[in-house]
């Protein structure tokens, strides 16, 4: 690709991730933000008076809407055009895909790798849930979780690509996921798990919470995926340009 394509490629990217992000802004708002309500509800009812006495910097309708939609679709600019530089550099090279496949293969690598296996070692957790101390520690924790899942992706990427010859495209793949899996369980068996739930949390308002997070960026990604998806394709494989039919002059 030069750069000229690349560069029209990141644009798309972007404006896919701010459209996948405005309805993964629809879900937060509709899934989310009620159950972050109730558990500021819990939290203030078990902090007592010196709670009532904090300054409230920024309002809480002003968090759940103007502040989530920046914050939601900033995330989705932002990976957005990661994602597109990833796609120009994946495509051709992780099979025989077209740019819409190779644009929602890419999504749900991103969606496992970036987000998925993270959740699983370190779930999201709404107000009141989690030490205030142990913030620094819960967030590198995340992170590290998160870089690894991605290197440990494209490690297990390039090992299915150098073993095809060998073992075929089947086994290839099926072998990368398994040792992609193997290497994770064995990152979840040594990272140190947190659970600092308080006594007497909802546990529903808790599962609900963590599950509406993942509805979020599942649609988040796959919105992302079927918009670039088509964009990409358009650019990368124009349909024929319509041929015009000469009008005949008139006499």
């Amino acid at each position: 690709m030069n750069s000229t394509t690349v560069r029209n490629l990141l644009v798309r990217g972007m404006l896919a991730g701010l459209a996948a992000g405005v309805l993964a802004l629809v879900i937060s708002y509709w899934l989310g933000e009620p159950l972050v309500d109730k558990a500021i509800g819990f939290e203030e009812a078990h902090a007592g008076h010196a709670h009532g006495d904090e300054v409230e910097l920024v309002s809480r309708s002003l968090q759940s809407t103007a502040g989530l939609a920046t914050g939601v679709l900033v995330y989705g600019v932002a990976f957005g055009g990661i994602a597109a530089l990833a796609f120009c550099f994946a495509l051709g090279r992780v099979g025989r895909f077209g740019p819409r496949a190779t644009a929602l293969l890419l999504s749900g690598c991103a969606l496992v790798a970036v987000y998925l296996v993270p959740f699983l070692k370190y779930p999201a957790n709404p107000p009141a849930v989690g030490n205030h101390d142990t913030i620094g520690k819960r967030t590198t924790l995340y992170f590290l979780m998160m870089v690894l899942s991605i290197l440990l992706a494209v490690a297990a990427t390039i090992l299915g690509k150098r073993l095809a010859p060998r073992l075929g495209t089947w086994w290839a793949t099926v072998t990368a996921v398994l040792a992609f899996a193997v290497v994770i369980a064995l990152a979840f068996q040594f990272l140190p798990a947190i659970n600092e739930v308080p006594e007497h949390f909802p546990a529903s308002v808790l599962w609900r919470f963590r599950v509406s997070t993942l509805a979020i960026q599942i649609t988040l990604w796959t919105g992302f995926g079927l918009l670039f998806g088509e964009l990409a394709e358009r650019l990368l494989n124009p349909g024929p340009a319509p041929v015009r039919r000469a009008v005949p002059a008139a006499n």
